[in-house]
């Protein structure tokens, strides 16, 4: 290993404070959230100003830094809510924000001067004379397209100068359309995914048409349920650290901001254990590999796949049977406070049963395996299943939570 290489920051996704709040509990360096405009994750919980302000403060008590989205593609109608939005960032102070559209950075320049600005991936980051050149205007960090390998990457480096960050997706959801720049959903739904408001076409089932004989569908390759032509595995670089070390990225990102709590404990958790297992030694985050593997299929995924890093992806990196997640675990709820009695305070966010067998997943990396003693409600008494999605509810478990670990159940 080249020690001369600086850690990486790890980055991890949040749609709301609760996923905030998780991230910097499970080992996030830094983390990205989306404010109630001008981001590309309309349908997230996305967060108010009094949240992110609230979230911001929280973060830097534990020295975690957070970054705001802003990386739409502006039309004349968004620019004057922009630049208020900006003006508000301004007071916030997130310690970044991200934009795509030349129009945007200008307003962020202007009106947010307190705060540094990344280029998002949806800029198309995808040679070094575009890194100097949003350099030259002032920015401090890109993101690079998906579409890069590690070589273009580290070219890249090799061009650019050491205070220009690198920043690059290593794990999560990969899209068929060149960085996210997609007009399947508008095309069919009329919602815009360069407004925020994809409807993942990709992952439907698609038939073949031929001009002259309207009506009749030919499946291009086909099981009992179809095939998804446009369906990409997941991304997923936890067996290549060294080399995206090497490549000089300065940023892992993890891709998800639409995801629960417990795929943030899980990413965060796994890949800050072997960043860390890989500083510390080689050998170390070798010898850990199986545990990285075990945990990262813990959280919702449609396999892996290296994506671009290694050269062009092929037929390997399509599903064409399924367009559904992988689910080994389900998320159970997240421990907010211990009661004097020792019982796990949490919303409920999927069913279980008094006597299930499930798992309290910690922060230290460690996984207790436990009993559900009992379930109350702290209104109503005693129940013997938990069926509604965010009760508040007391539990009583054969082991020991503590406040914010992440109860999840194997299927």
């Amino acid at each position: 290993m080249n020690m001369k290489r600086r850690k990486p920051e790890l980055l991890i996704p949040a749609k709301g404070p609760e996923e905030l709040k998780t991230a910097v509990n499970f080992g996030a360096d830094a983390i990205y959230i989306g404010g109630e405009v001008m981001g590309l994750r309309a349908n997230a919980r996305n967060f108010t100003l009094d949240e992110m302000r609230d979230g911001i403060a929280f973060a830097h008590e534990h020295g975690v830094k957070v970054y705001v989205t802003a990386n739409i593609f502006a039309h004349n109608s968004d620019l004057e809510e922009a630049e208020k939005y900006f003006r508000e960032l301004n007071e916030v102070r997130p310690d970044a924000v991200l934009v795509a559209d030349p129009g945007m950075f200008t307003l962020a320049k202007e009106n947010c001067p307190n705060v540094e600005i990344h280029i998002s991936t949806q800029a198309n980051n995808t040679n070094y004379q575009t890194a100097l050149f949003w350099h030259r205007m002032g920015a401090t960090r890109i993101v690079t397209a998906r579409e890069l390998s590690l070589k273009e990457i580290r070219e890249i480096r090799d061009h650019i100068p050491d205070d220009l960050e690198i920043e690059s997706f290593i794990h999560g959801a990969m899209c068929i359309s060149y960085s996210g720049r997609c007009l399947l959903s508008n095309y069919f739904t009329g919602r815009d995914a360069n407004h925020g408001e994809c409807t993942h076409p990709c992952r439907w089932q698609y038939a073949v048409a031929e001009q002259t004989r309207p009506g009749q569908y030919m499946p291009i390759e086909e099981n009992e349920r179809g095939t998804y032509i446009f369906n990409s595995k997941d991304l997923c670089m936890i067996e290549h650290i060294p080399e995206l070390v090497e490549a000089g990225i300065d940023s892992f990102k993890i891709e998800g901001r639409m995801k629960t709590a417990l795929y943030v404990a899980t990413t965060a958790r796994t890949y800050r254990r072997a960043i860390d297992d890989y500083f510390e030694s080689p050998e170390k985050y070798q010898a850990n590999m199986q545990w990285y593997h075990d945990e990262i299929r813990k959280c919702t995924m449609r396999n892996f796949s290296t994506g671009f890093y290694f050269g062009k992806p092929g037929a390997e990196s399509q599903i064409y049977d399924s367009n559904t997640y992988v689910q080994e675990y389900t998320y159970l709820g997240q421990v907010e406070a211990v009661t004097p009695e020792g019982e796990a305070v949490i919303h409920q966010k999927n069913k279980f049963s008094v006597g299930d067998e499930i798992e309290i997943m910690k922060p230290d990396f460690t996984n207790e395996i436990v009993k559900v003693l009992s379930i109350t409600d702290p209104e109503n008494g005693p129940q013997e299943s938990a069926p509604h999605p965010k009760q508040l509810l007391h539990i009583k478990l054969s082991g020991t939570p503590s406040a914010l670990d992440i109860l999840r159940r194997k299927e």
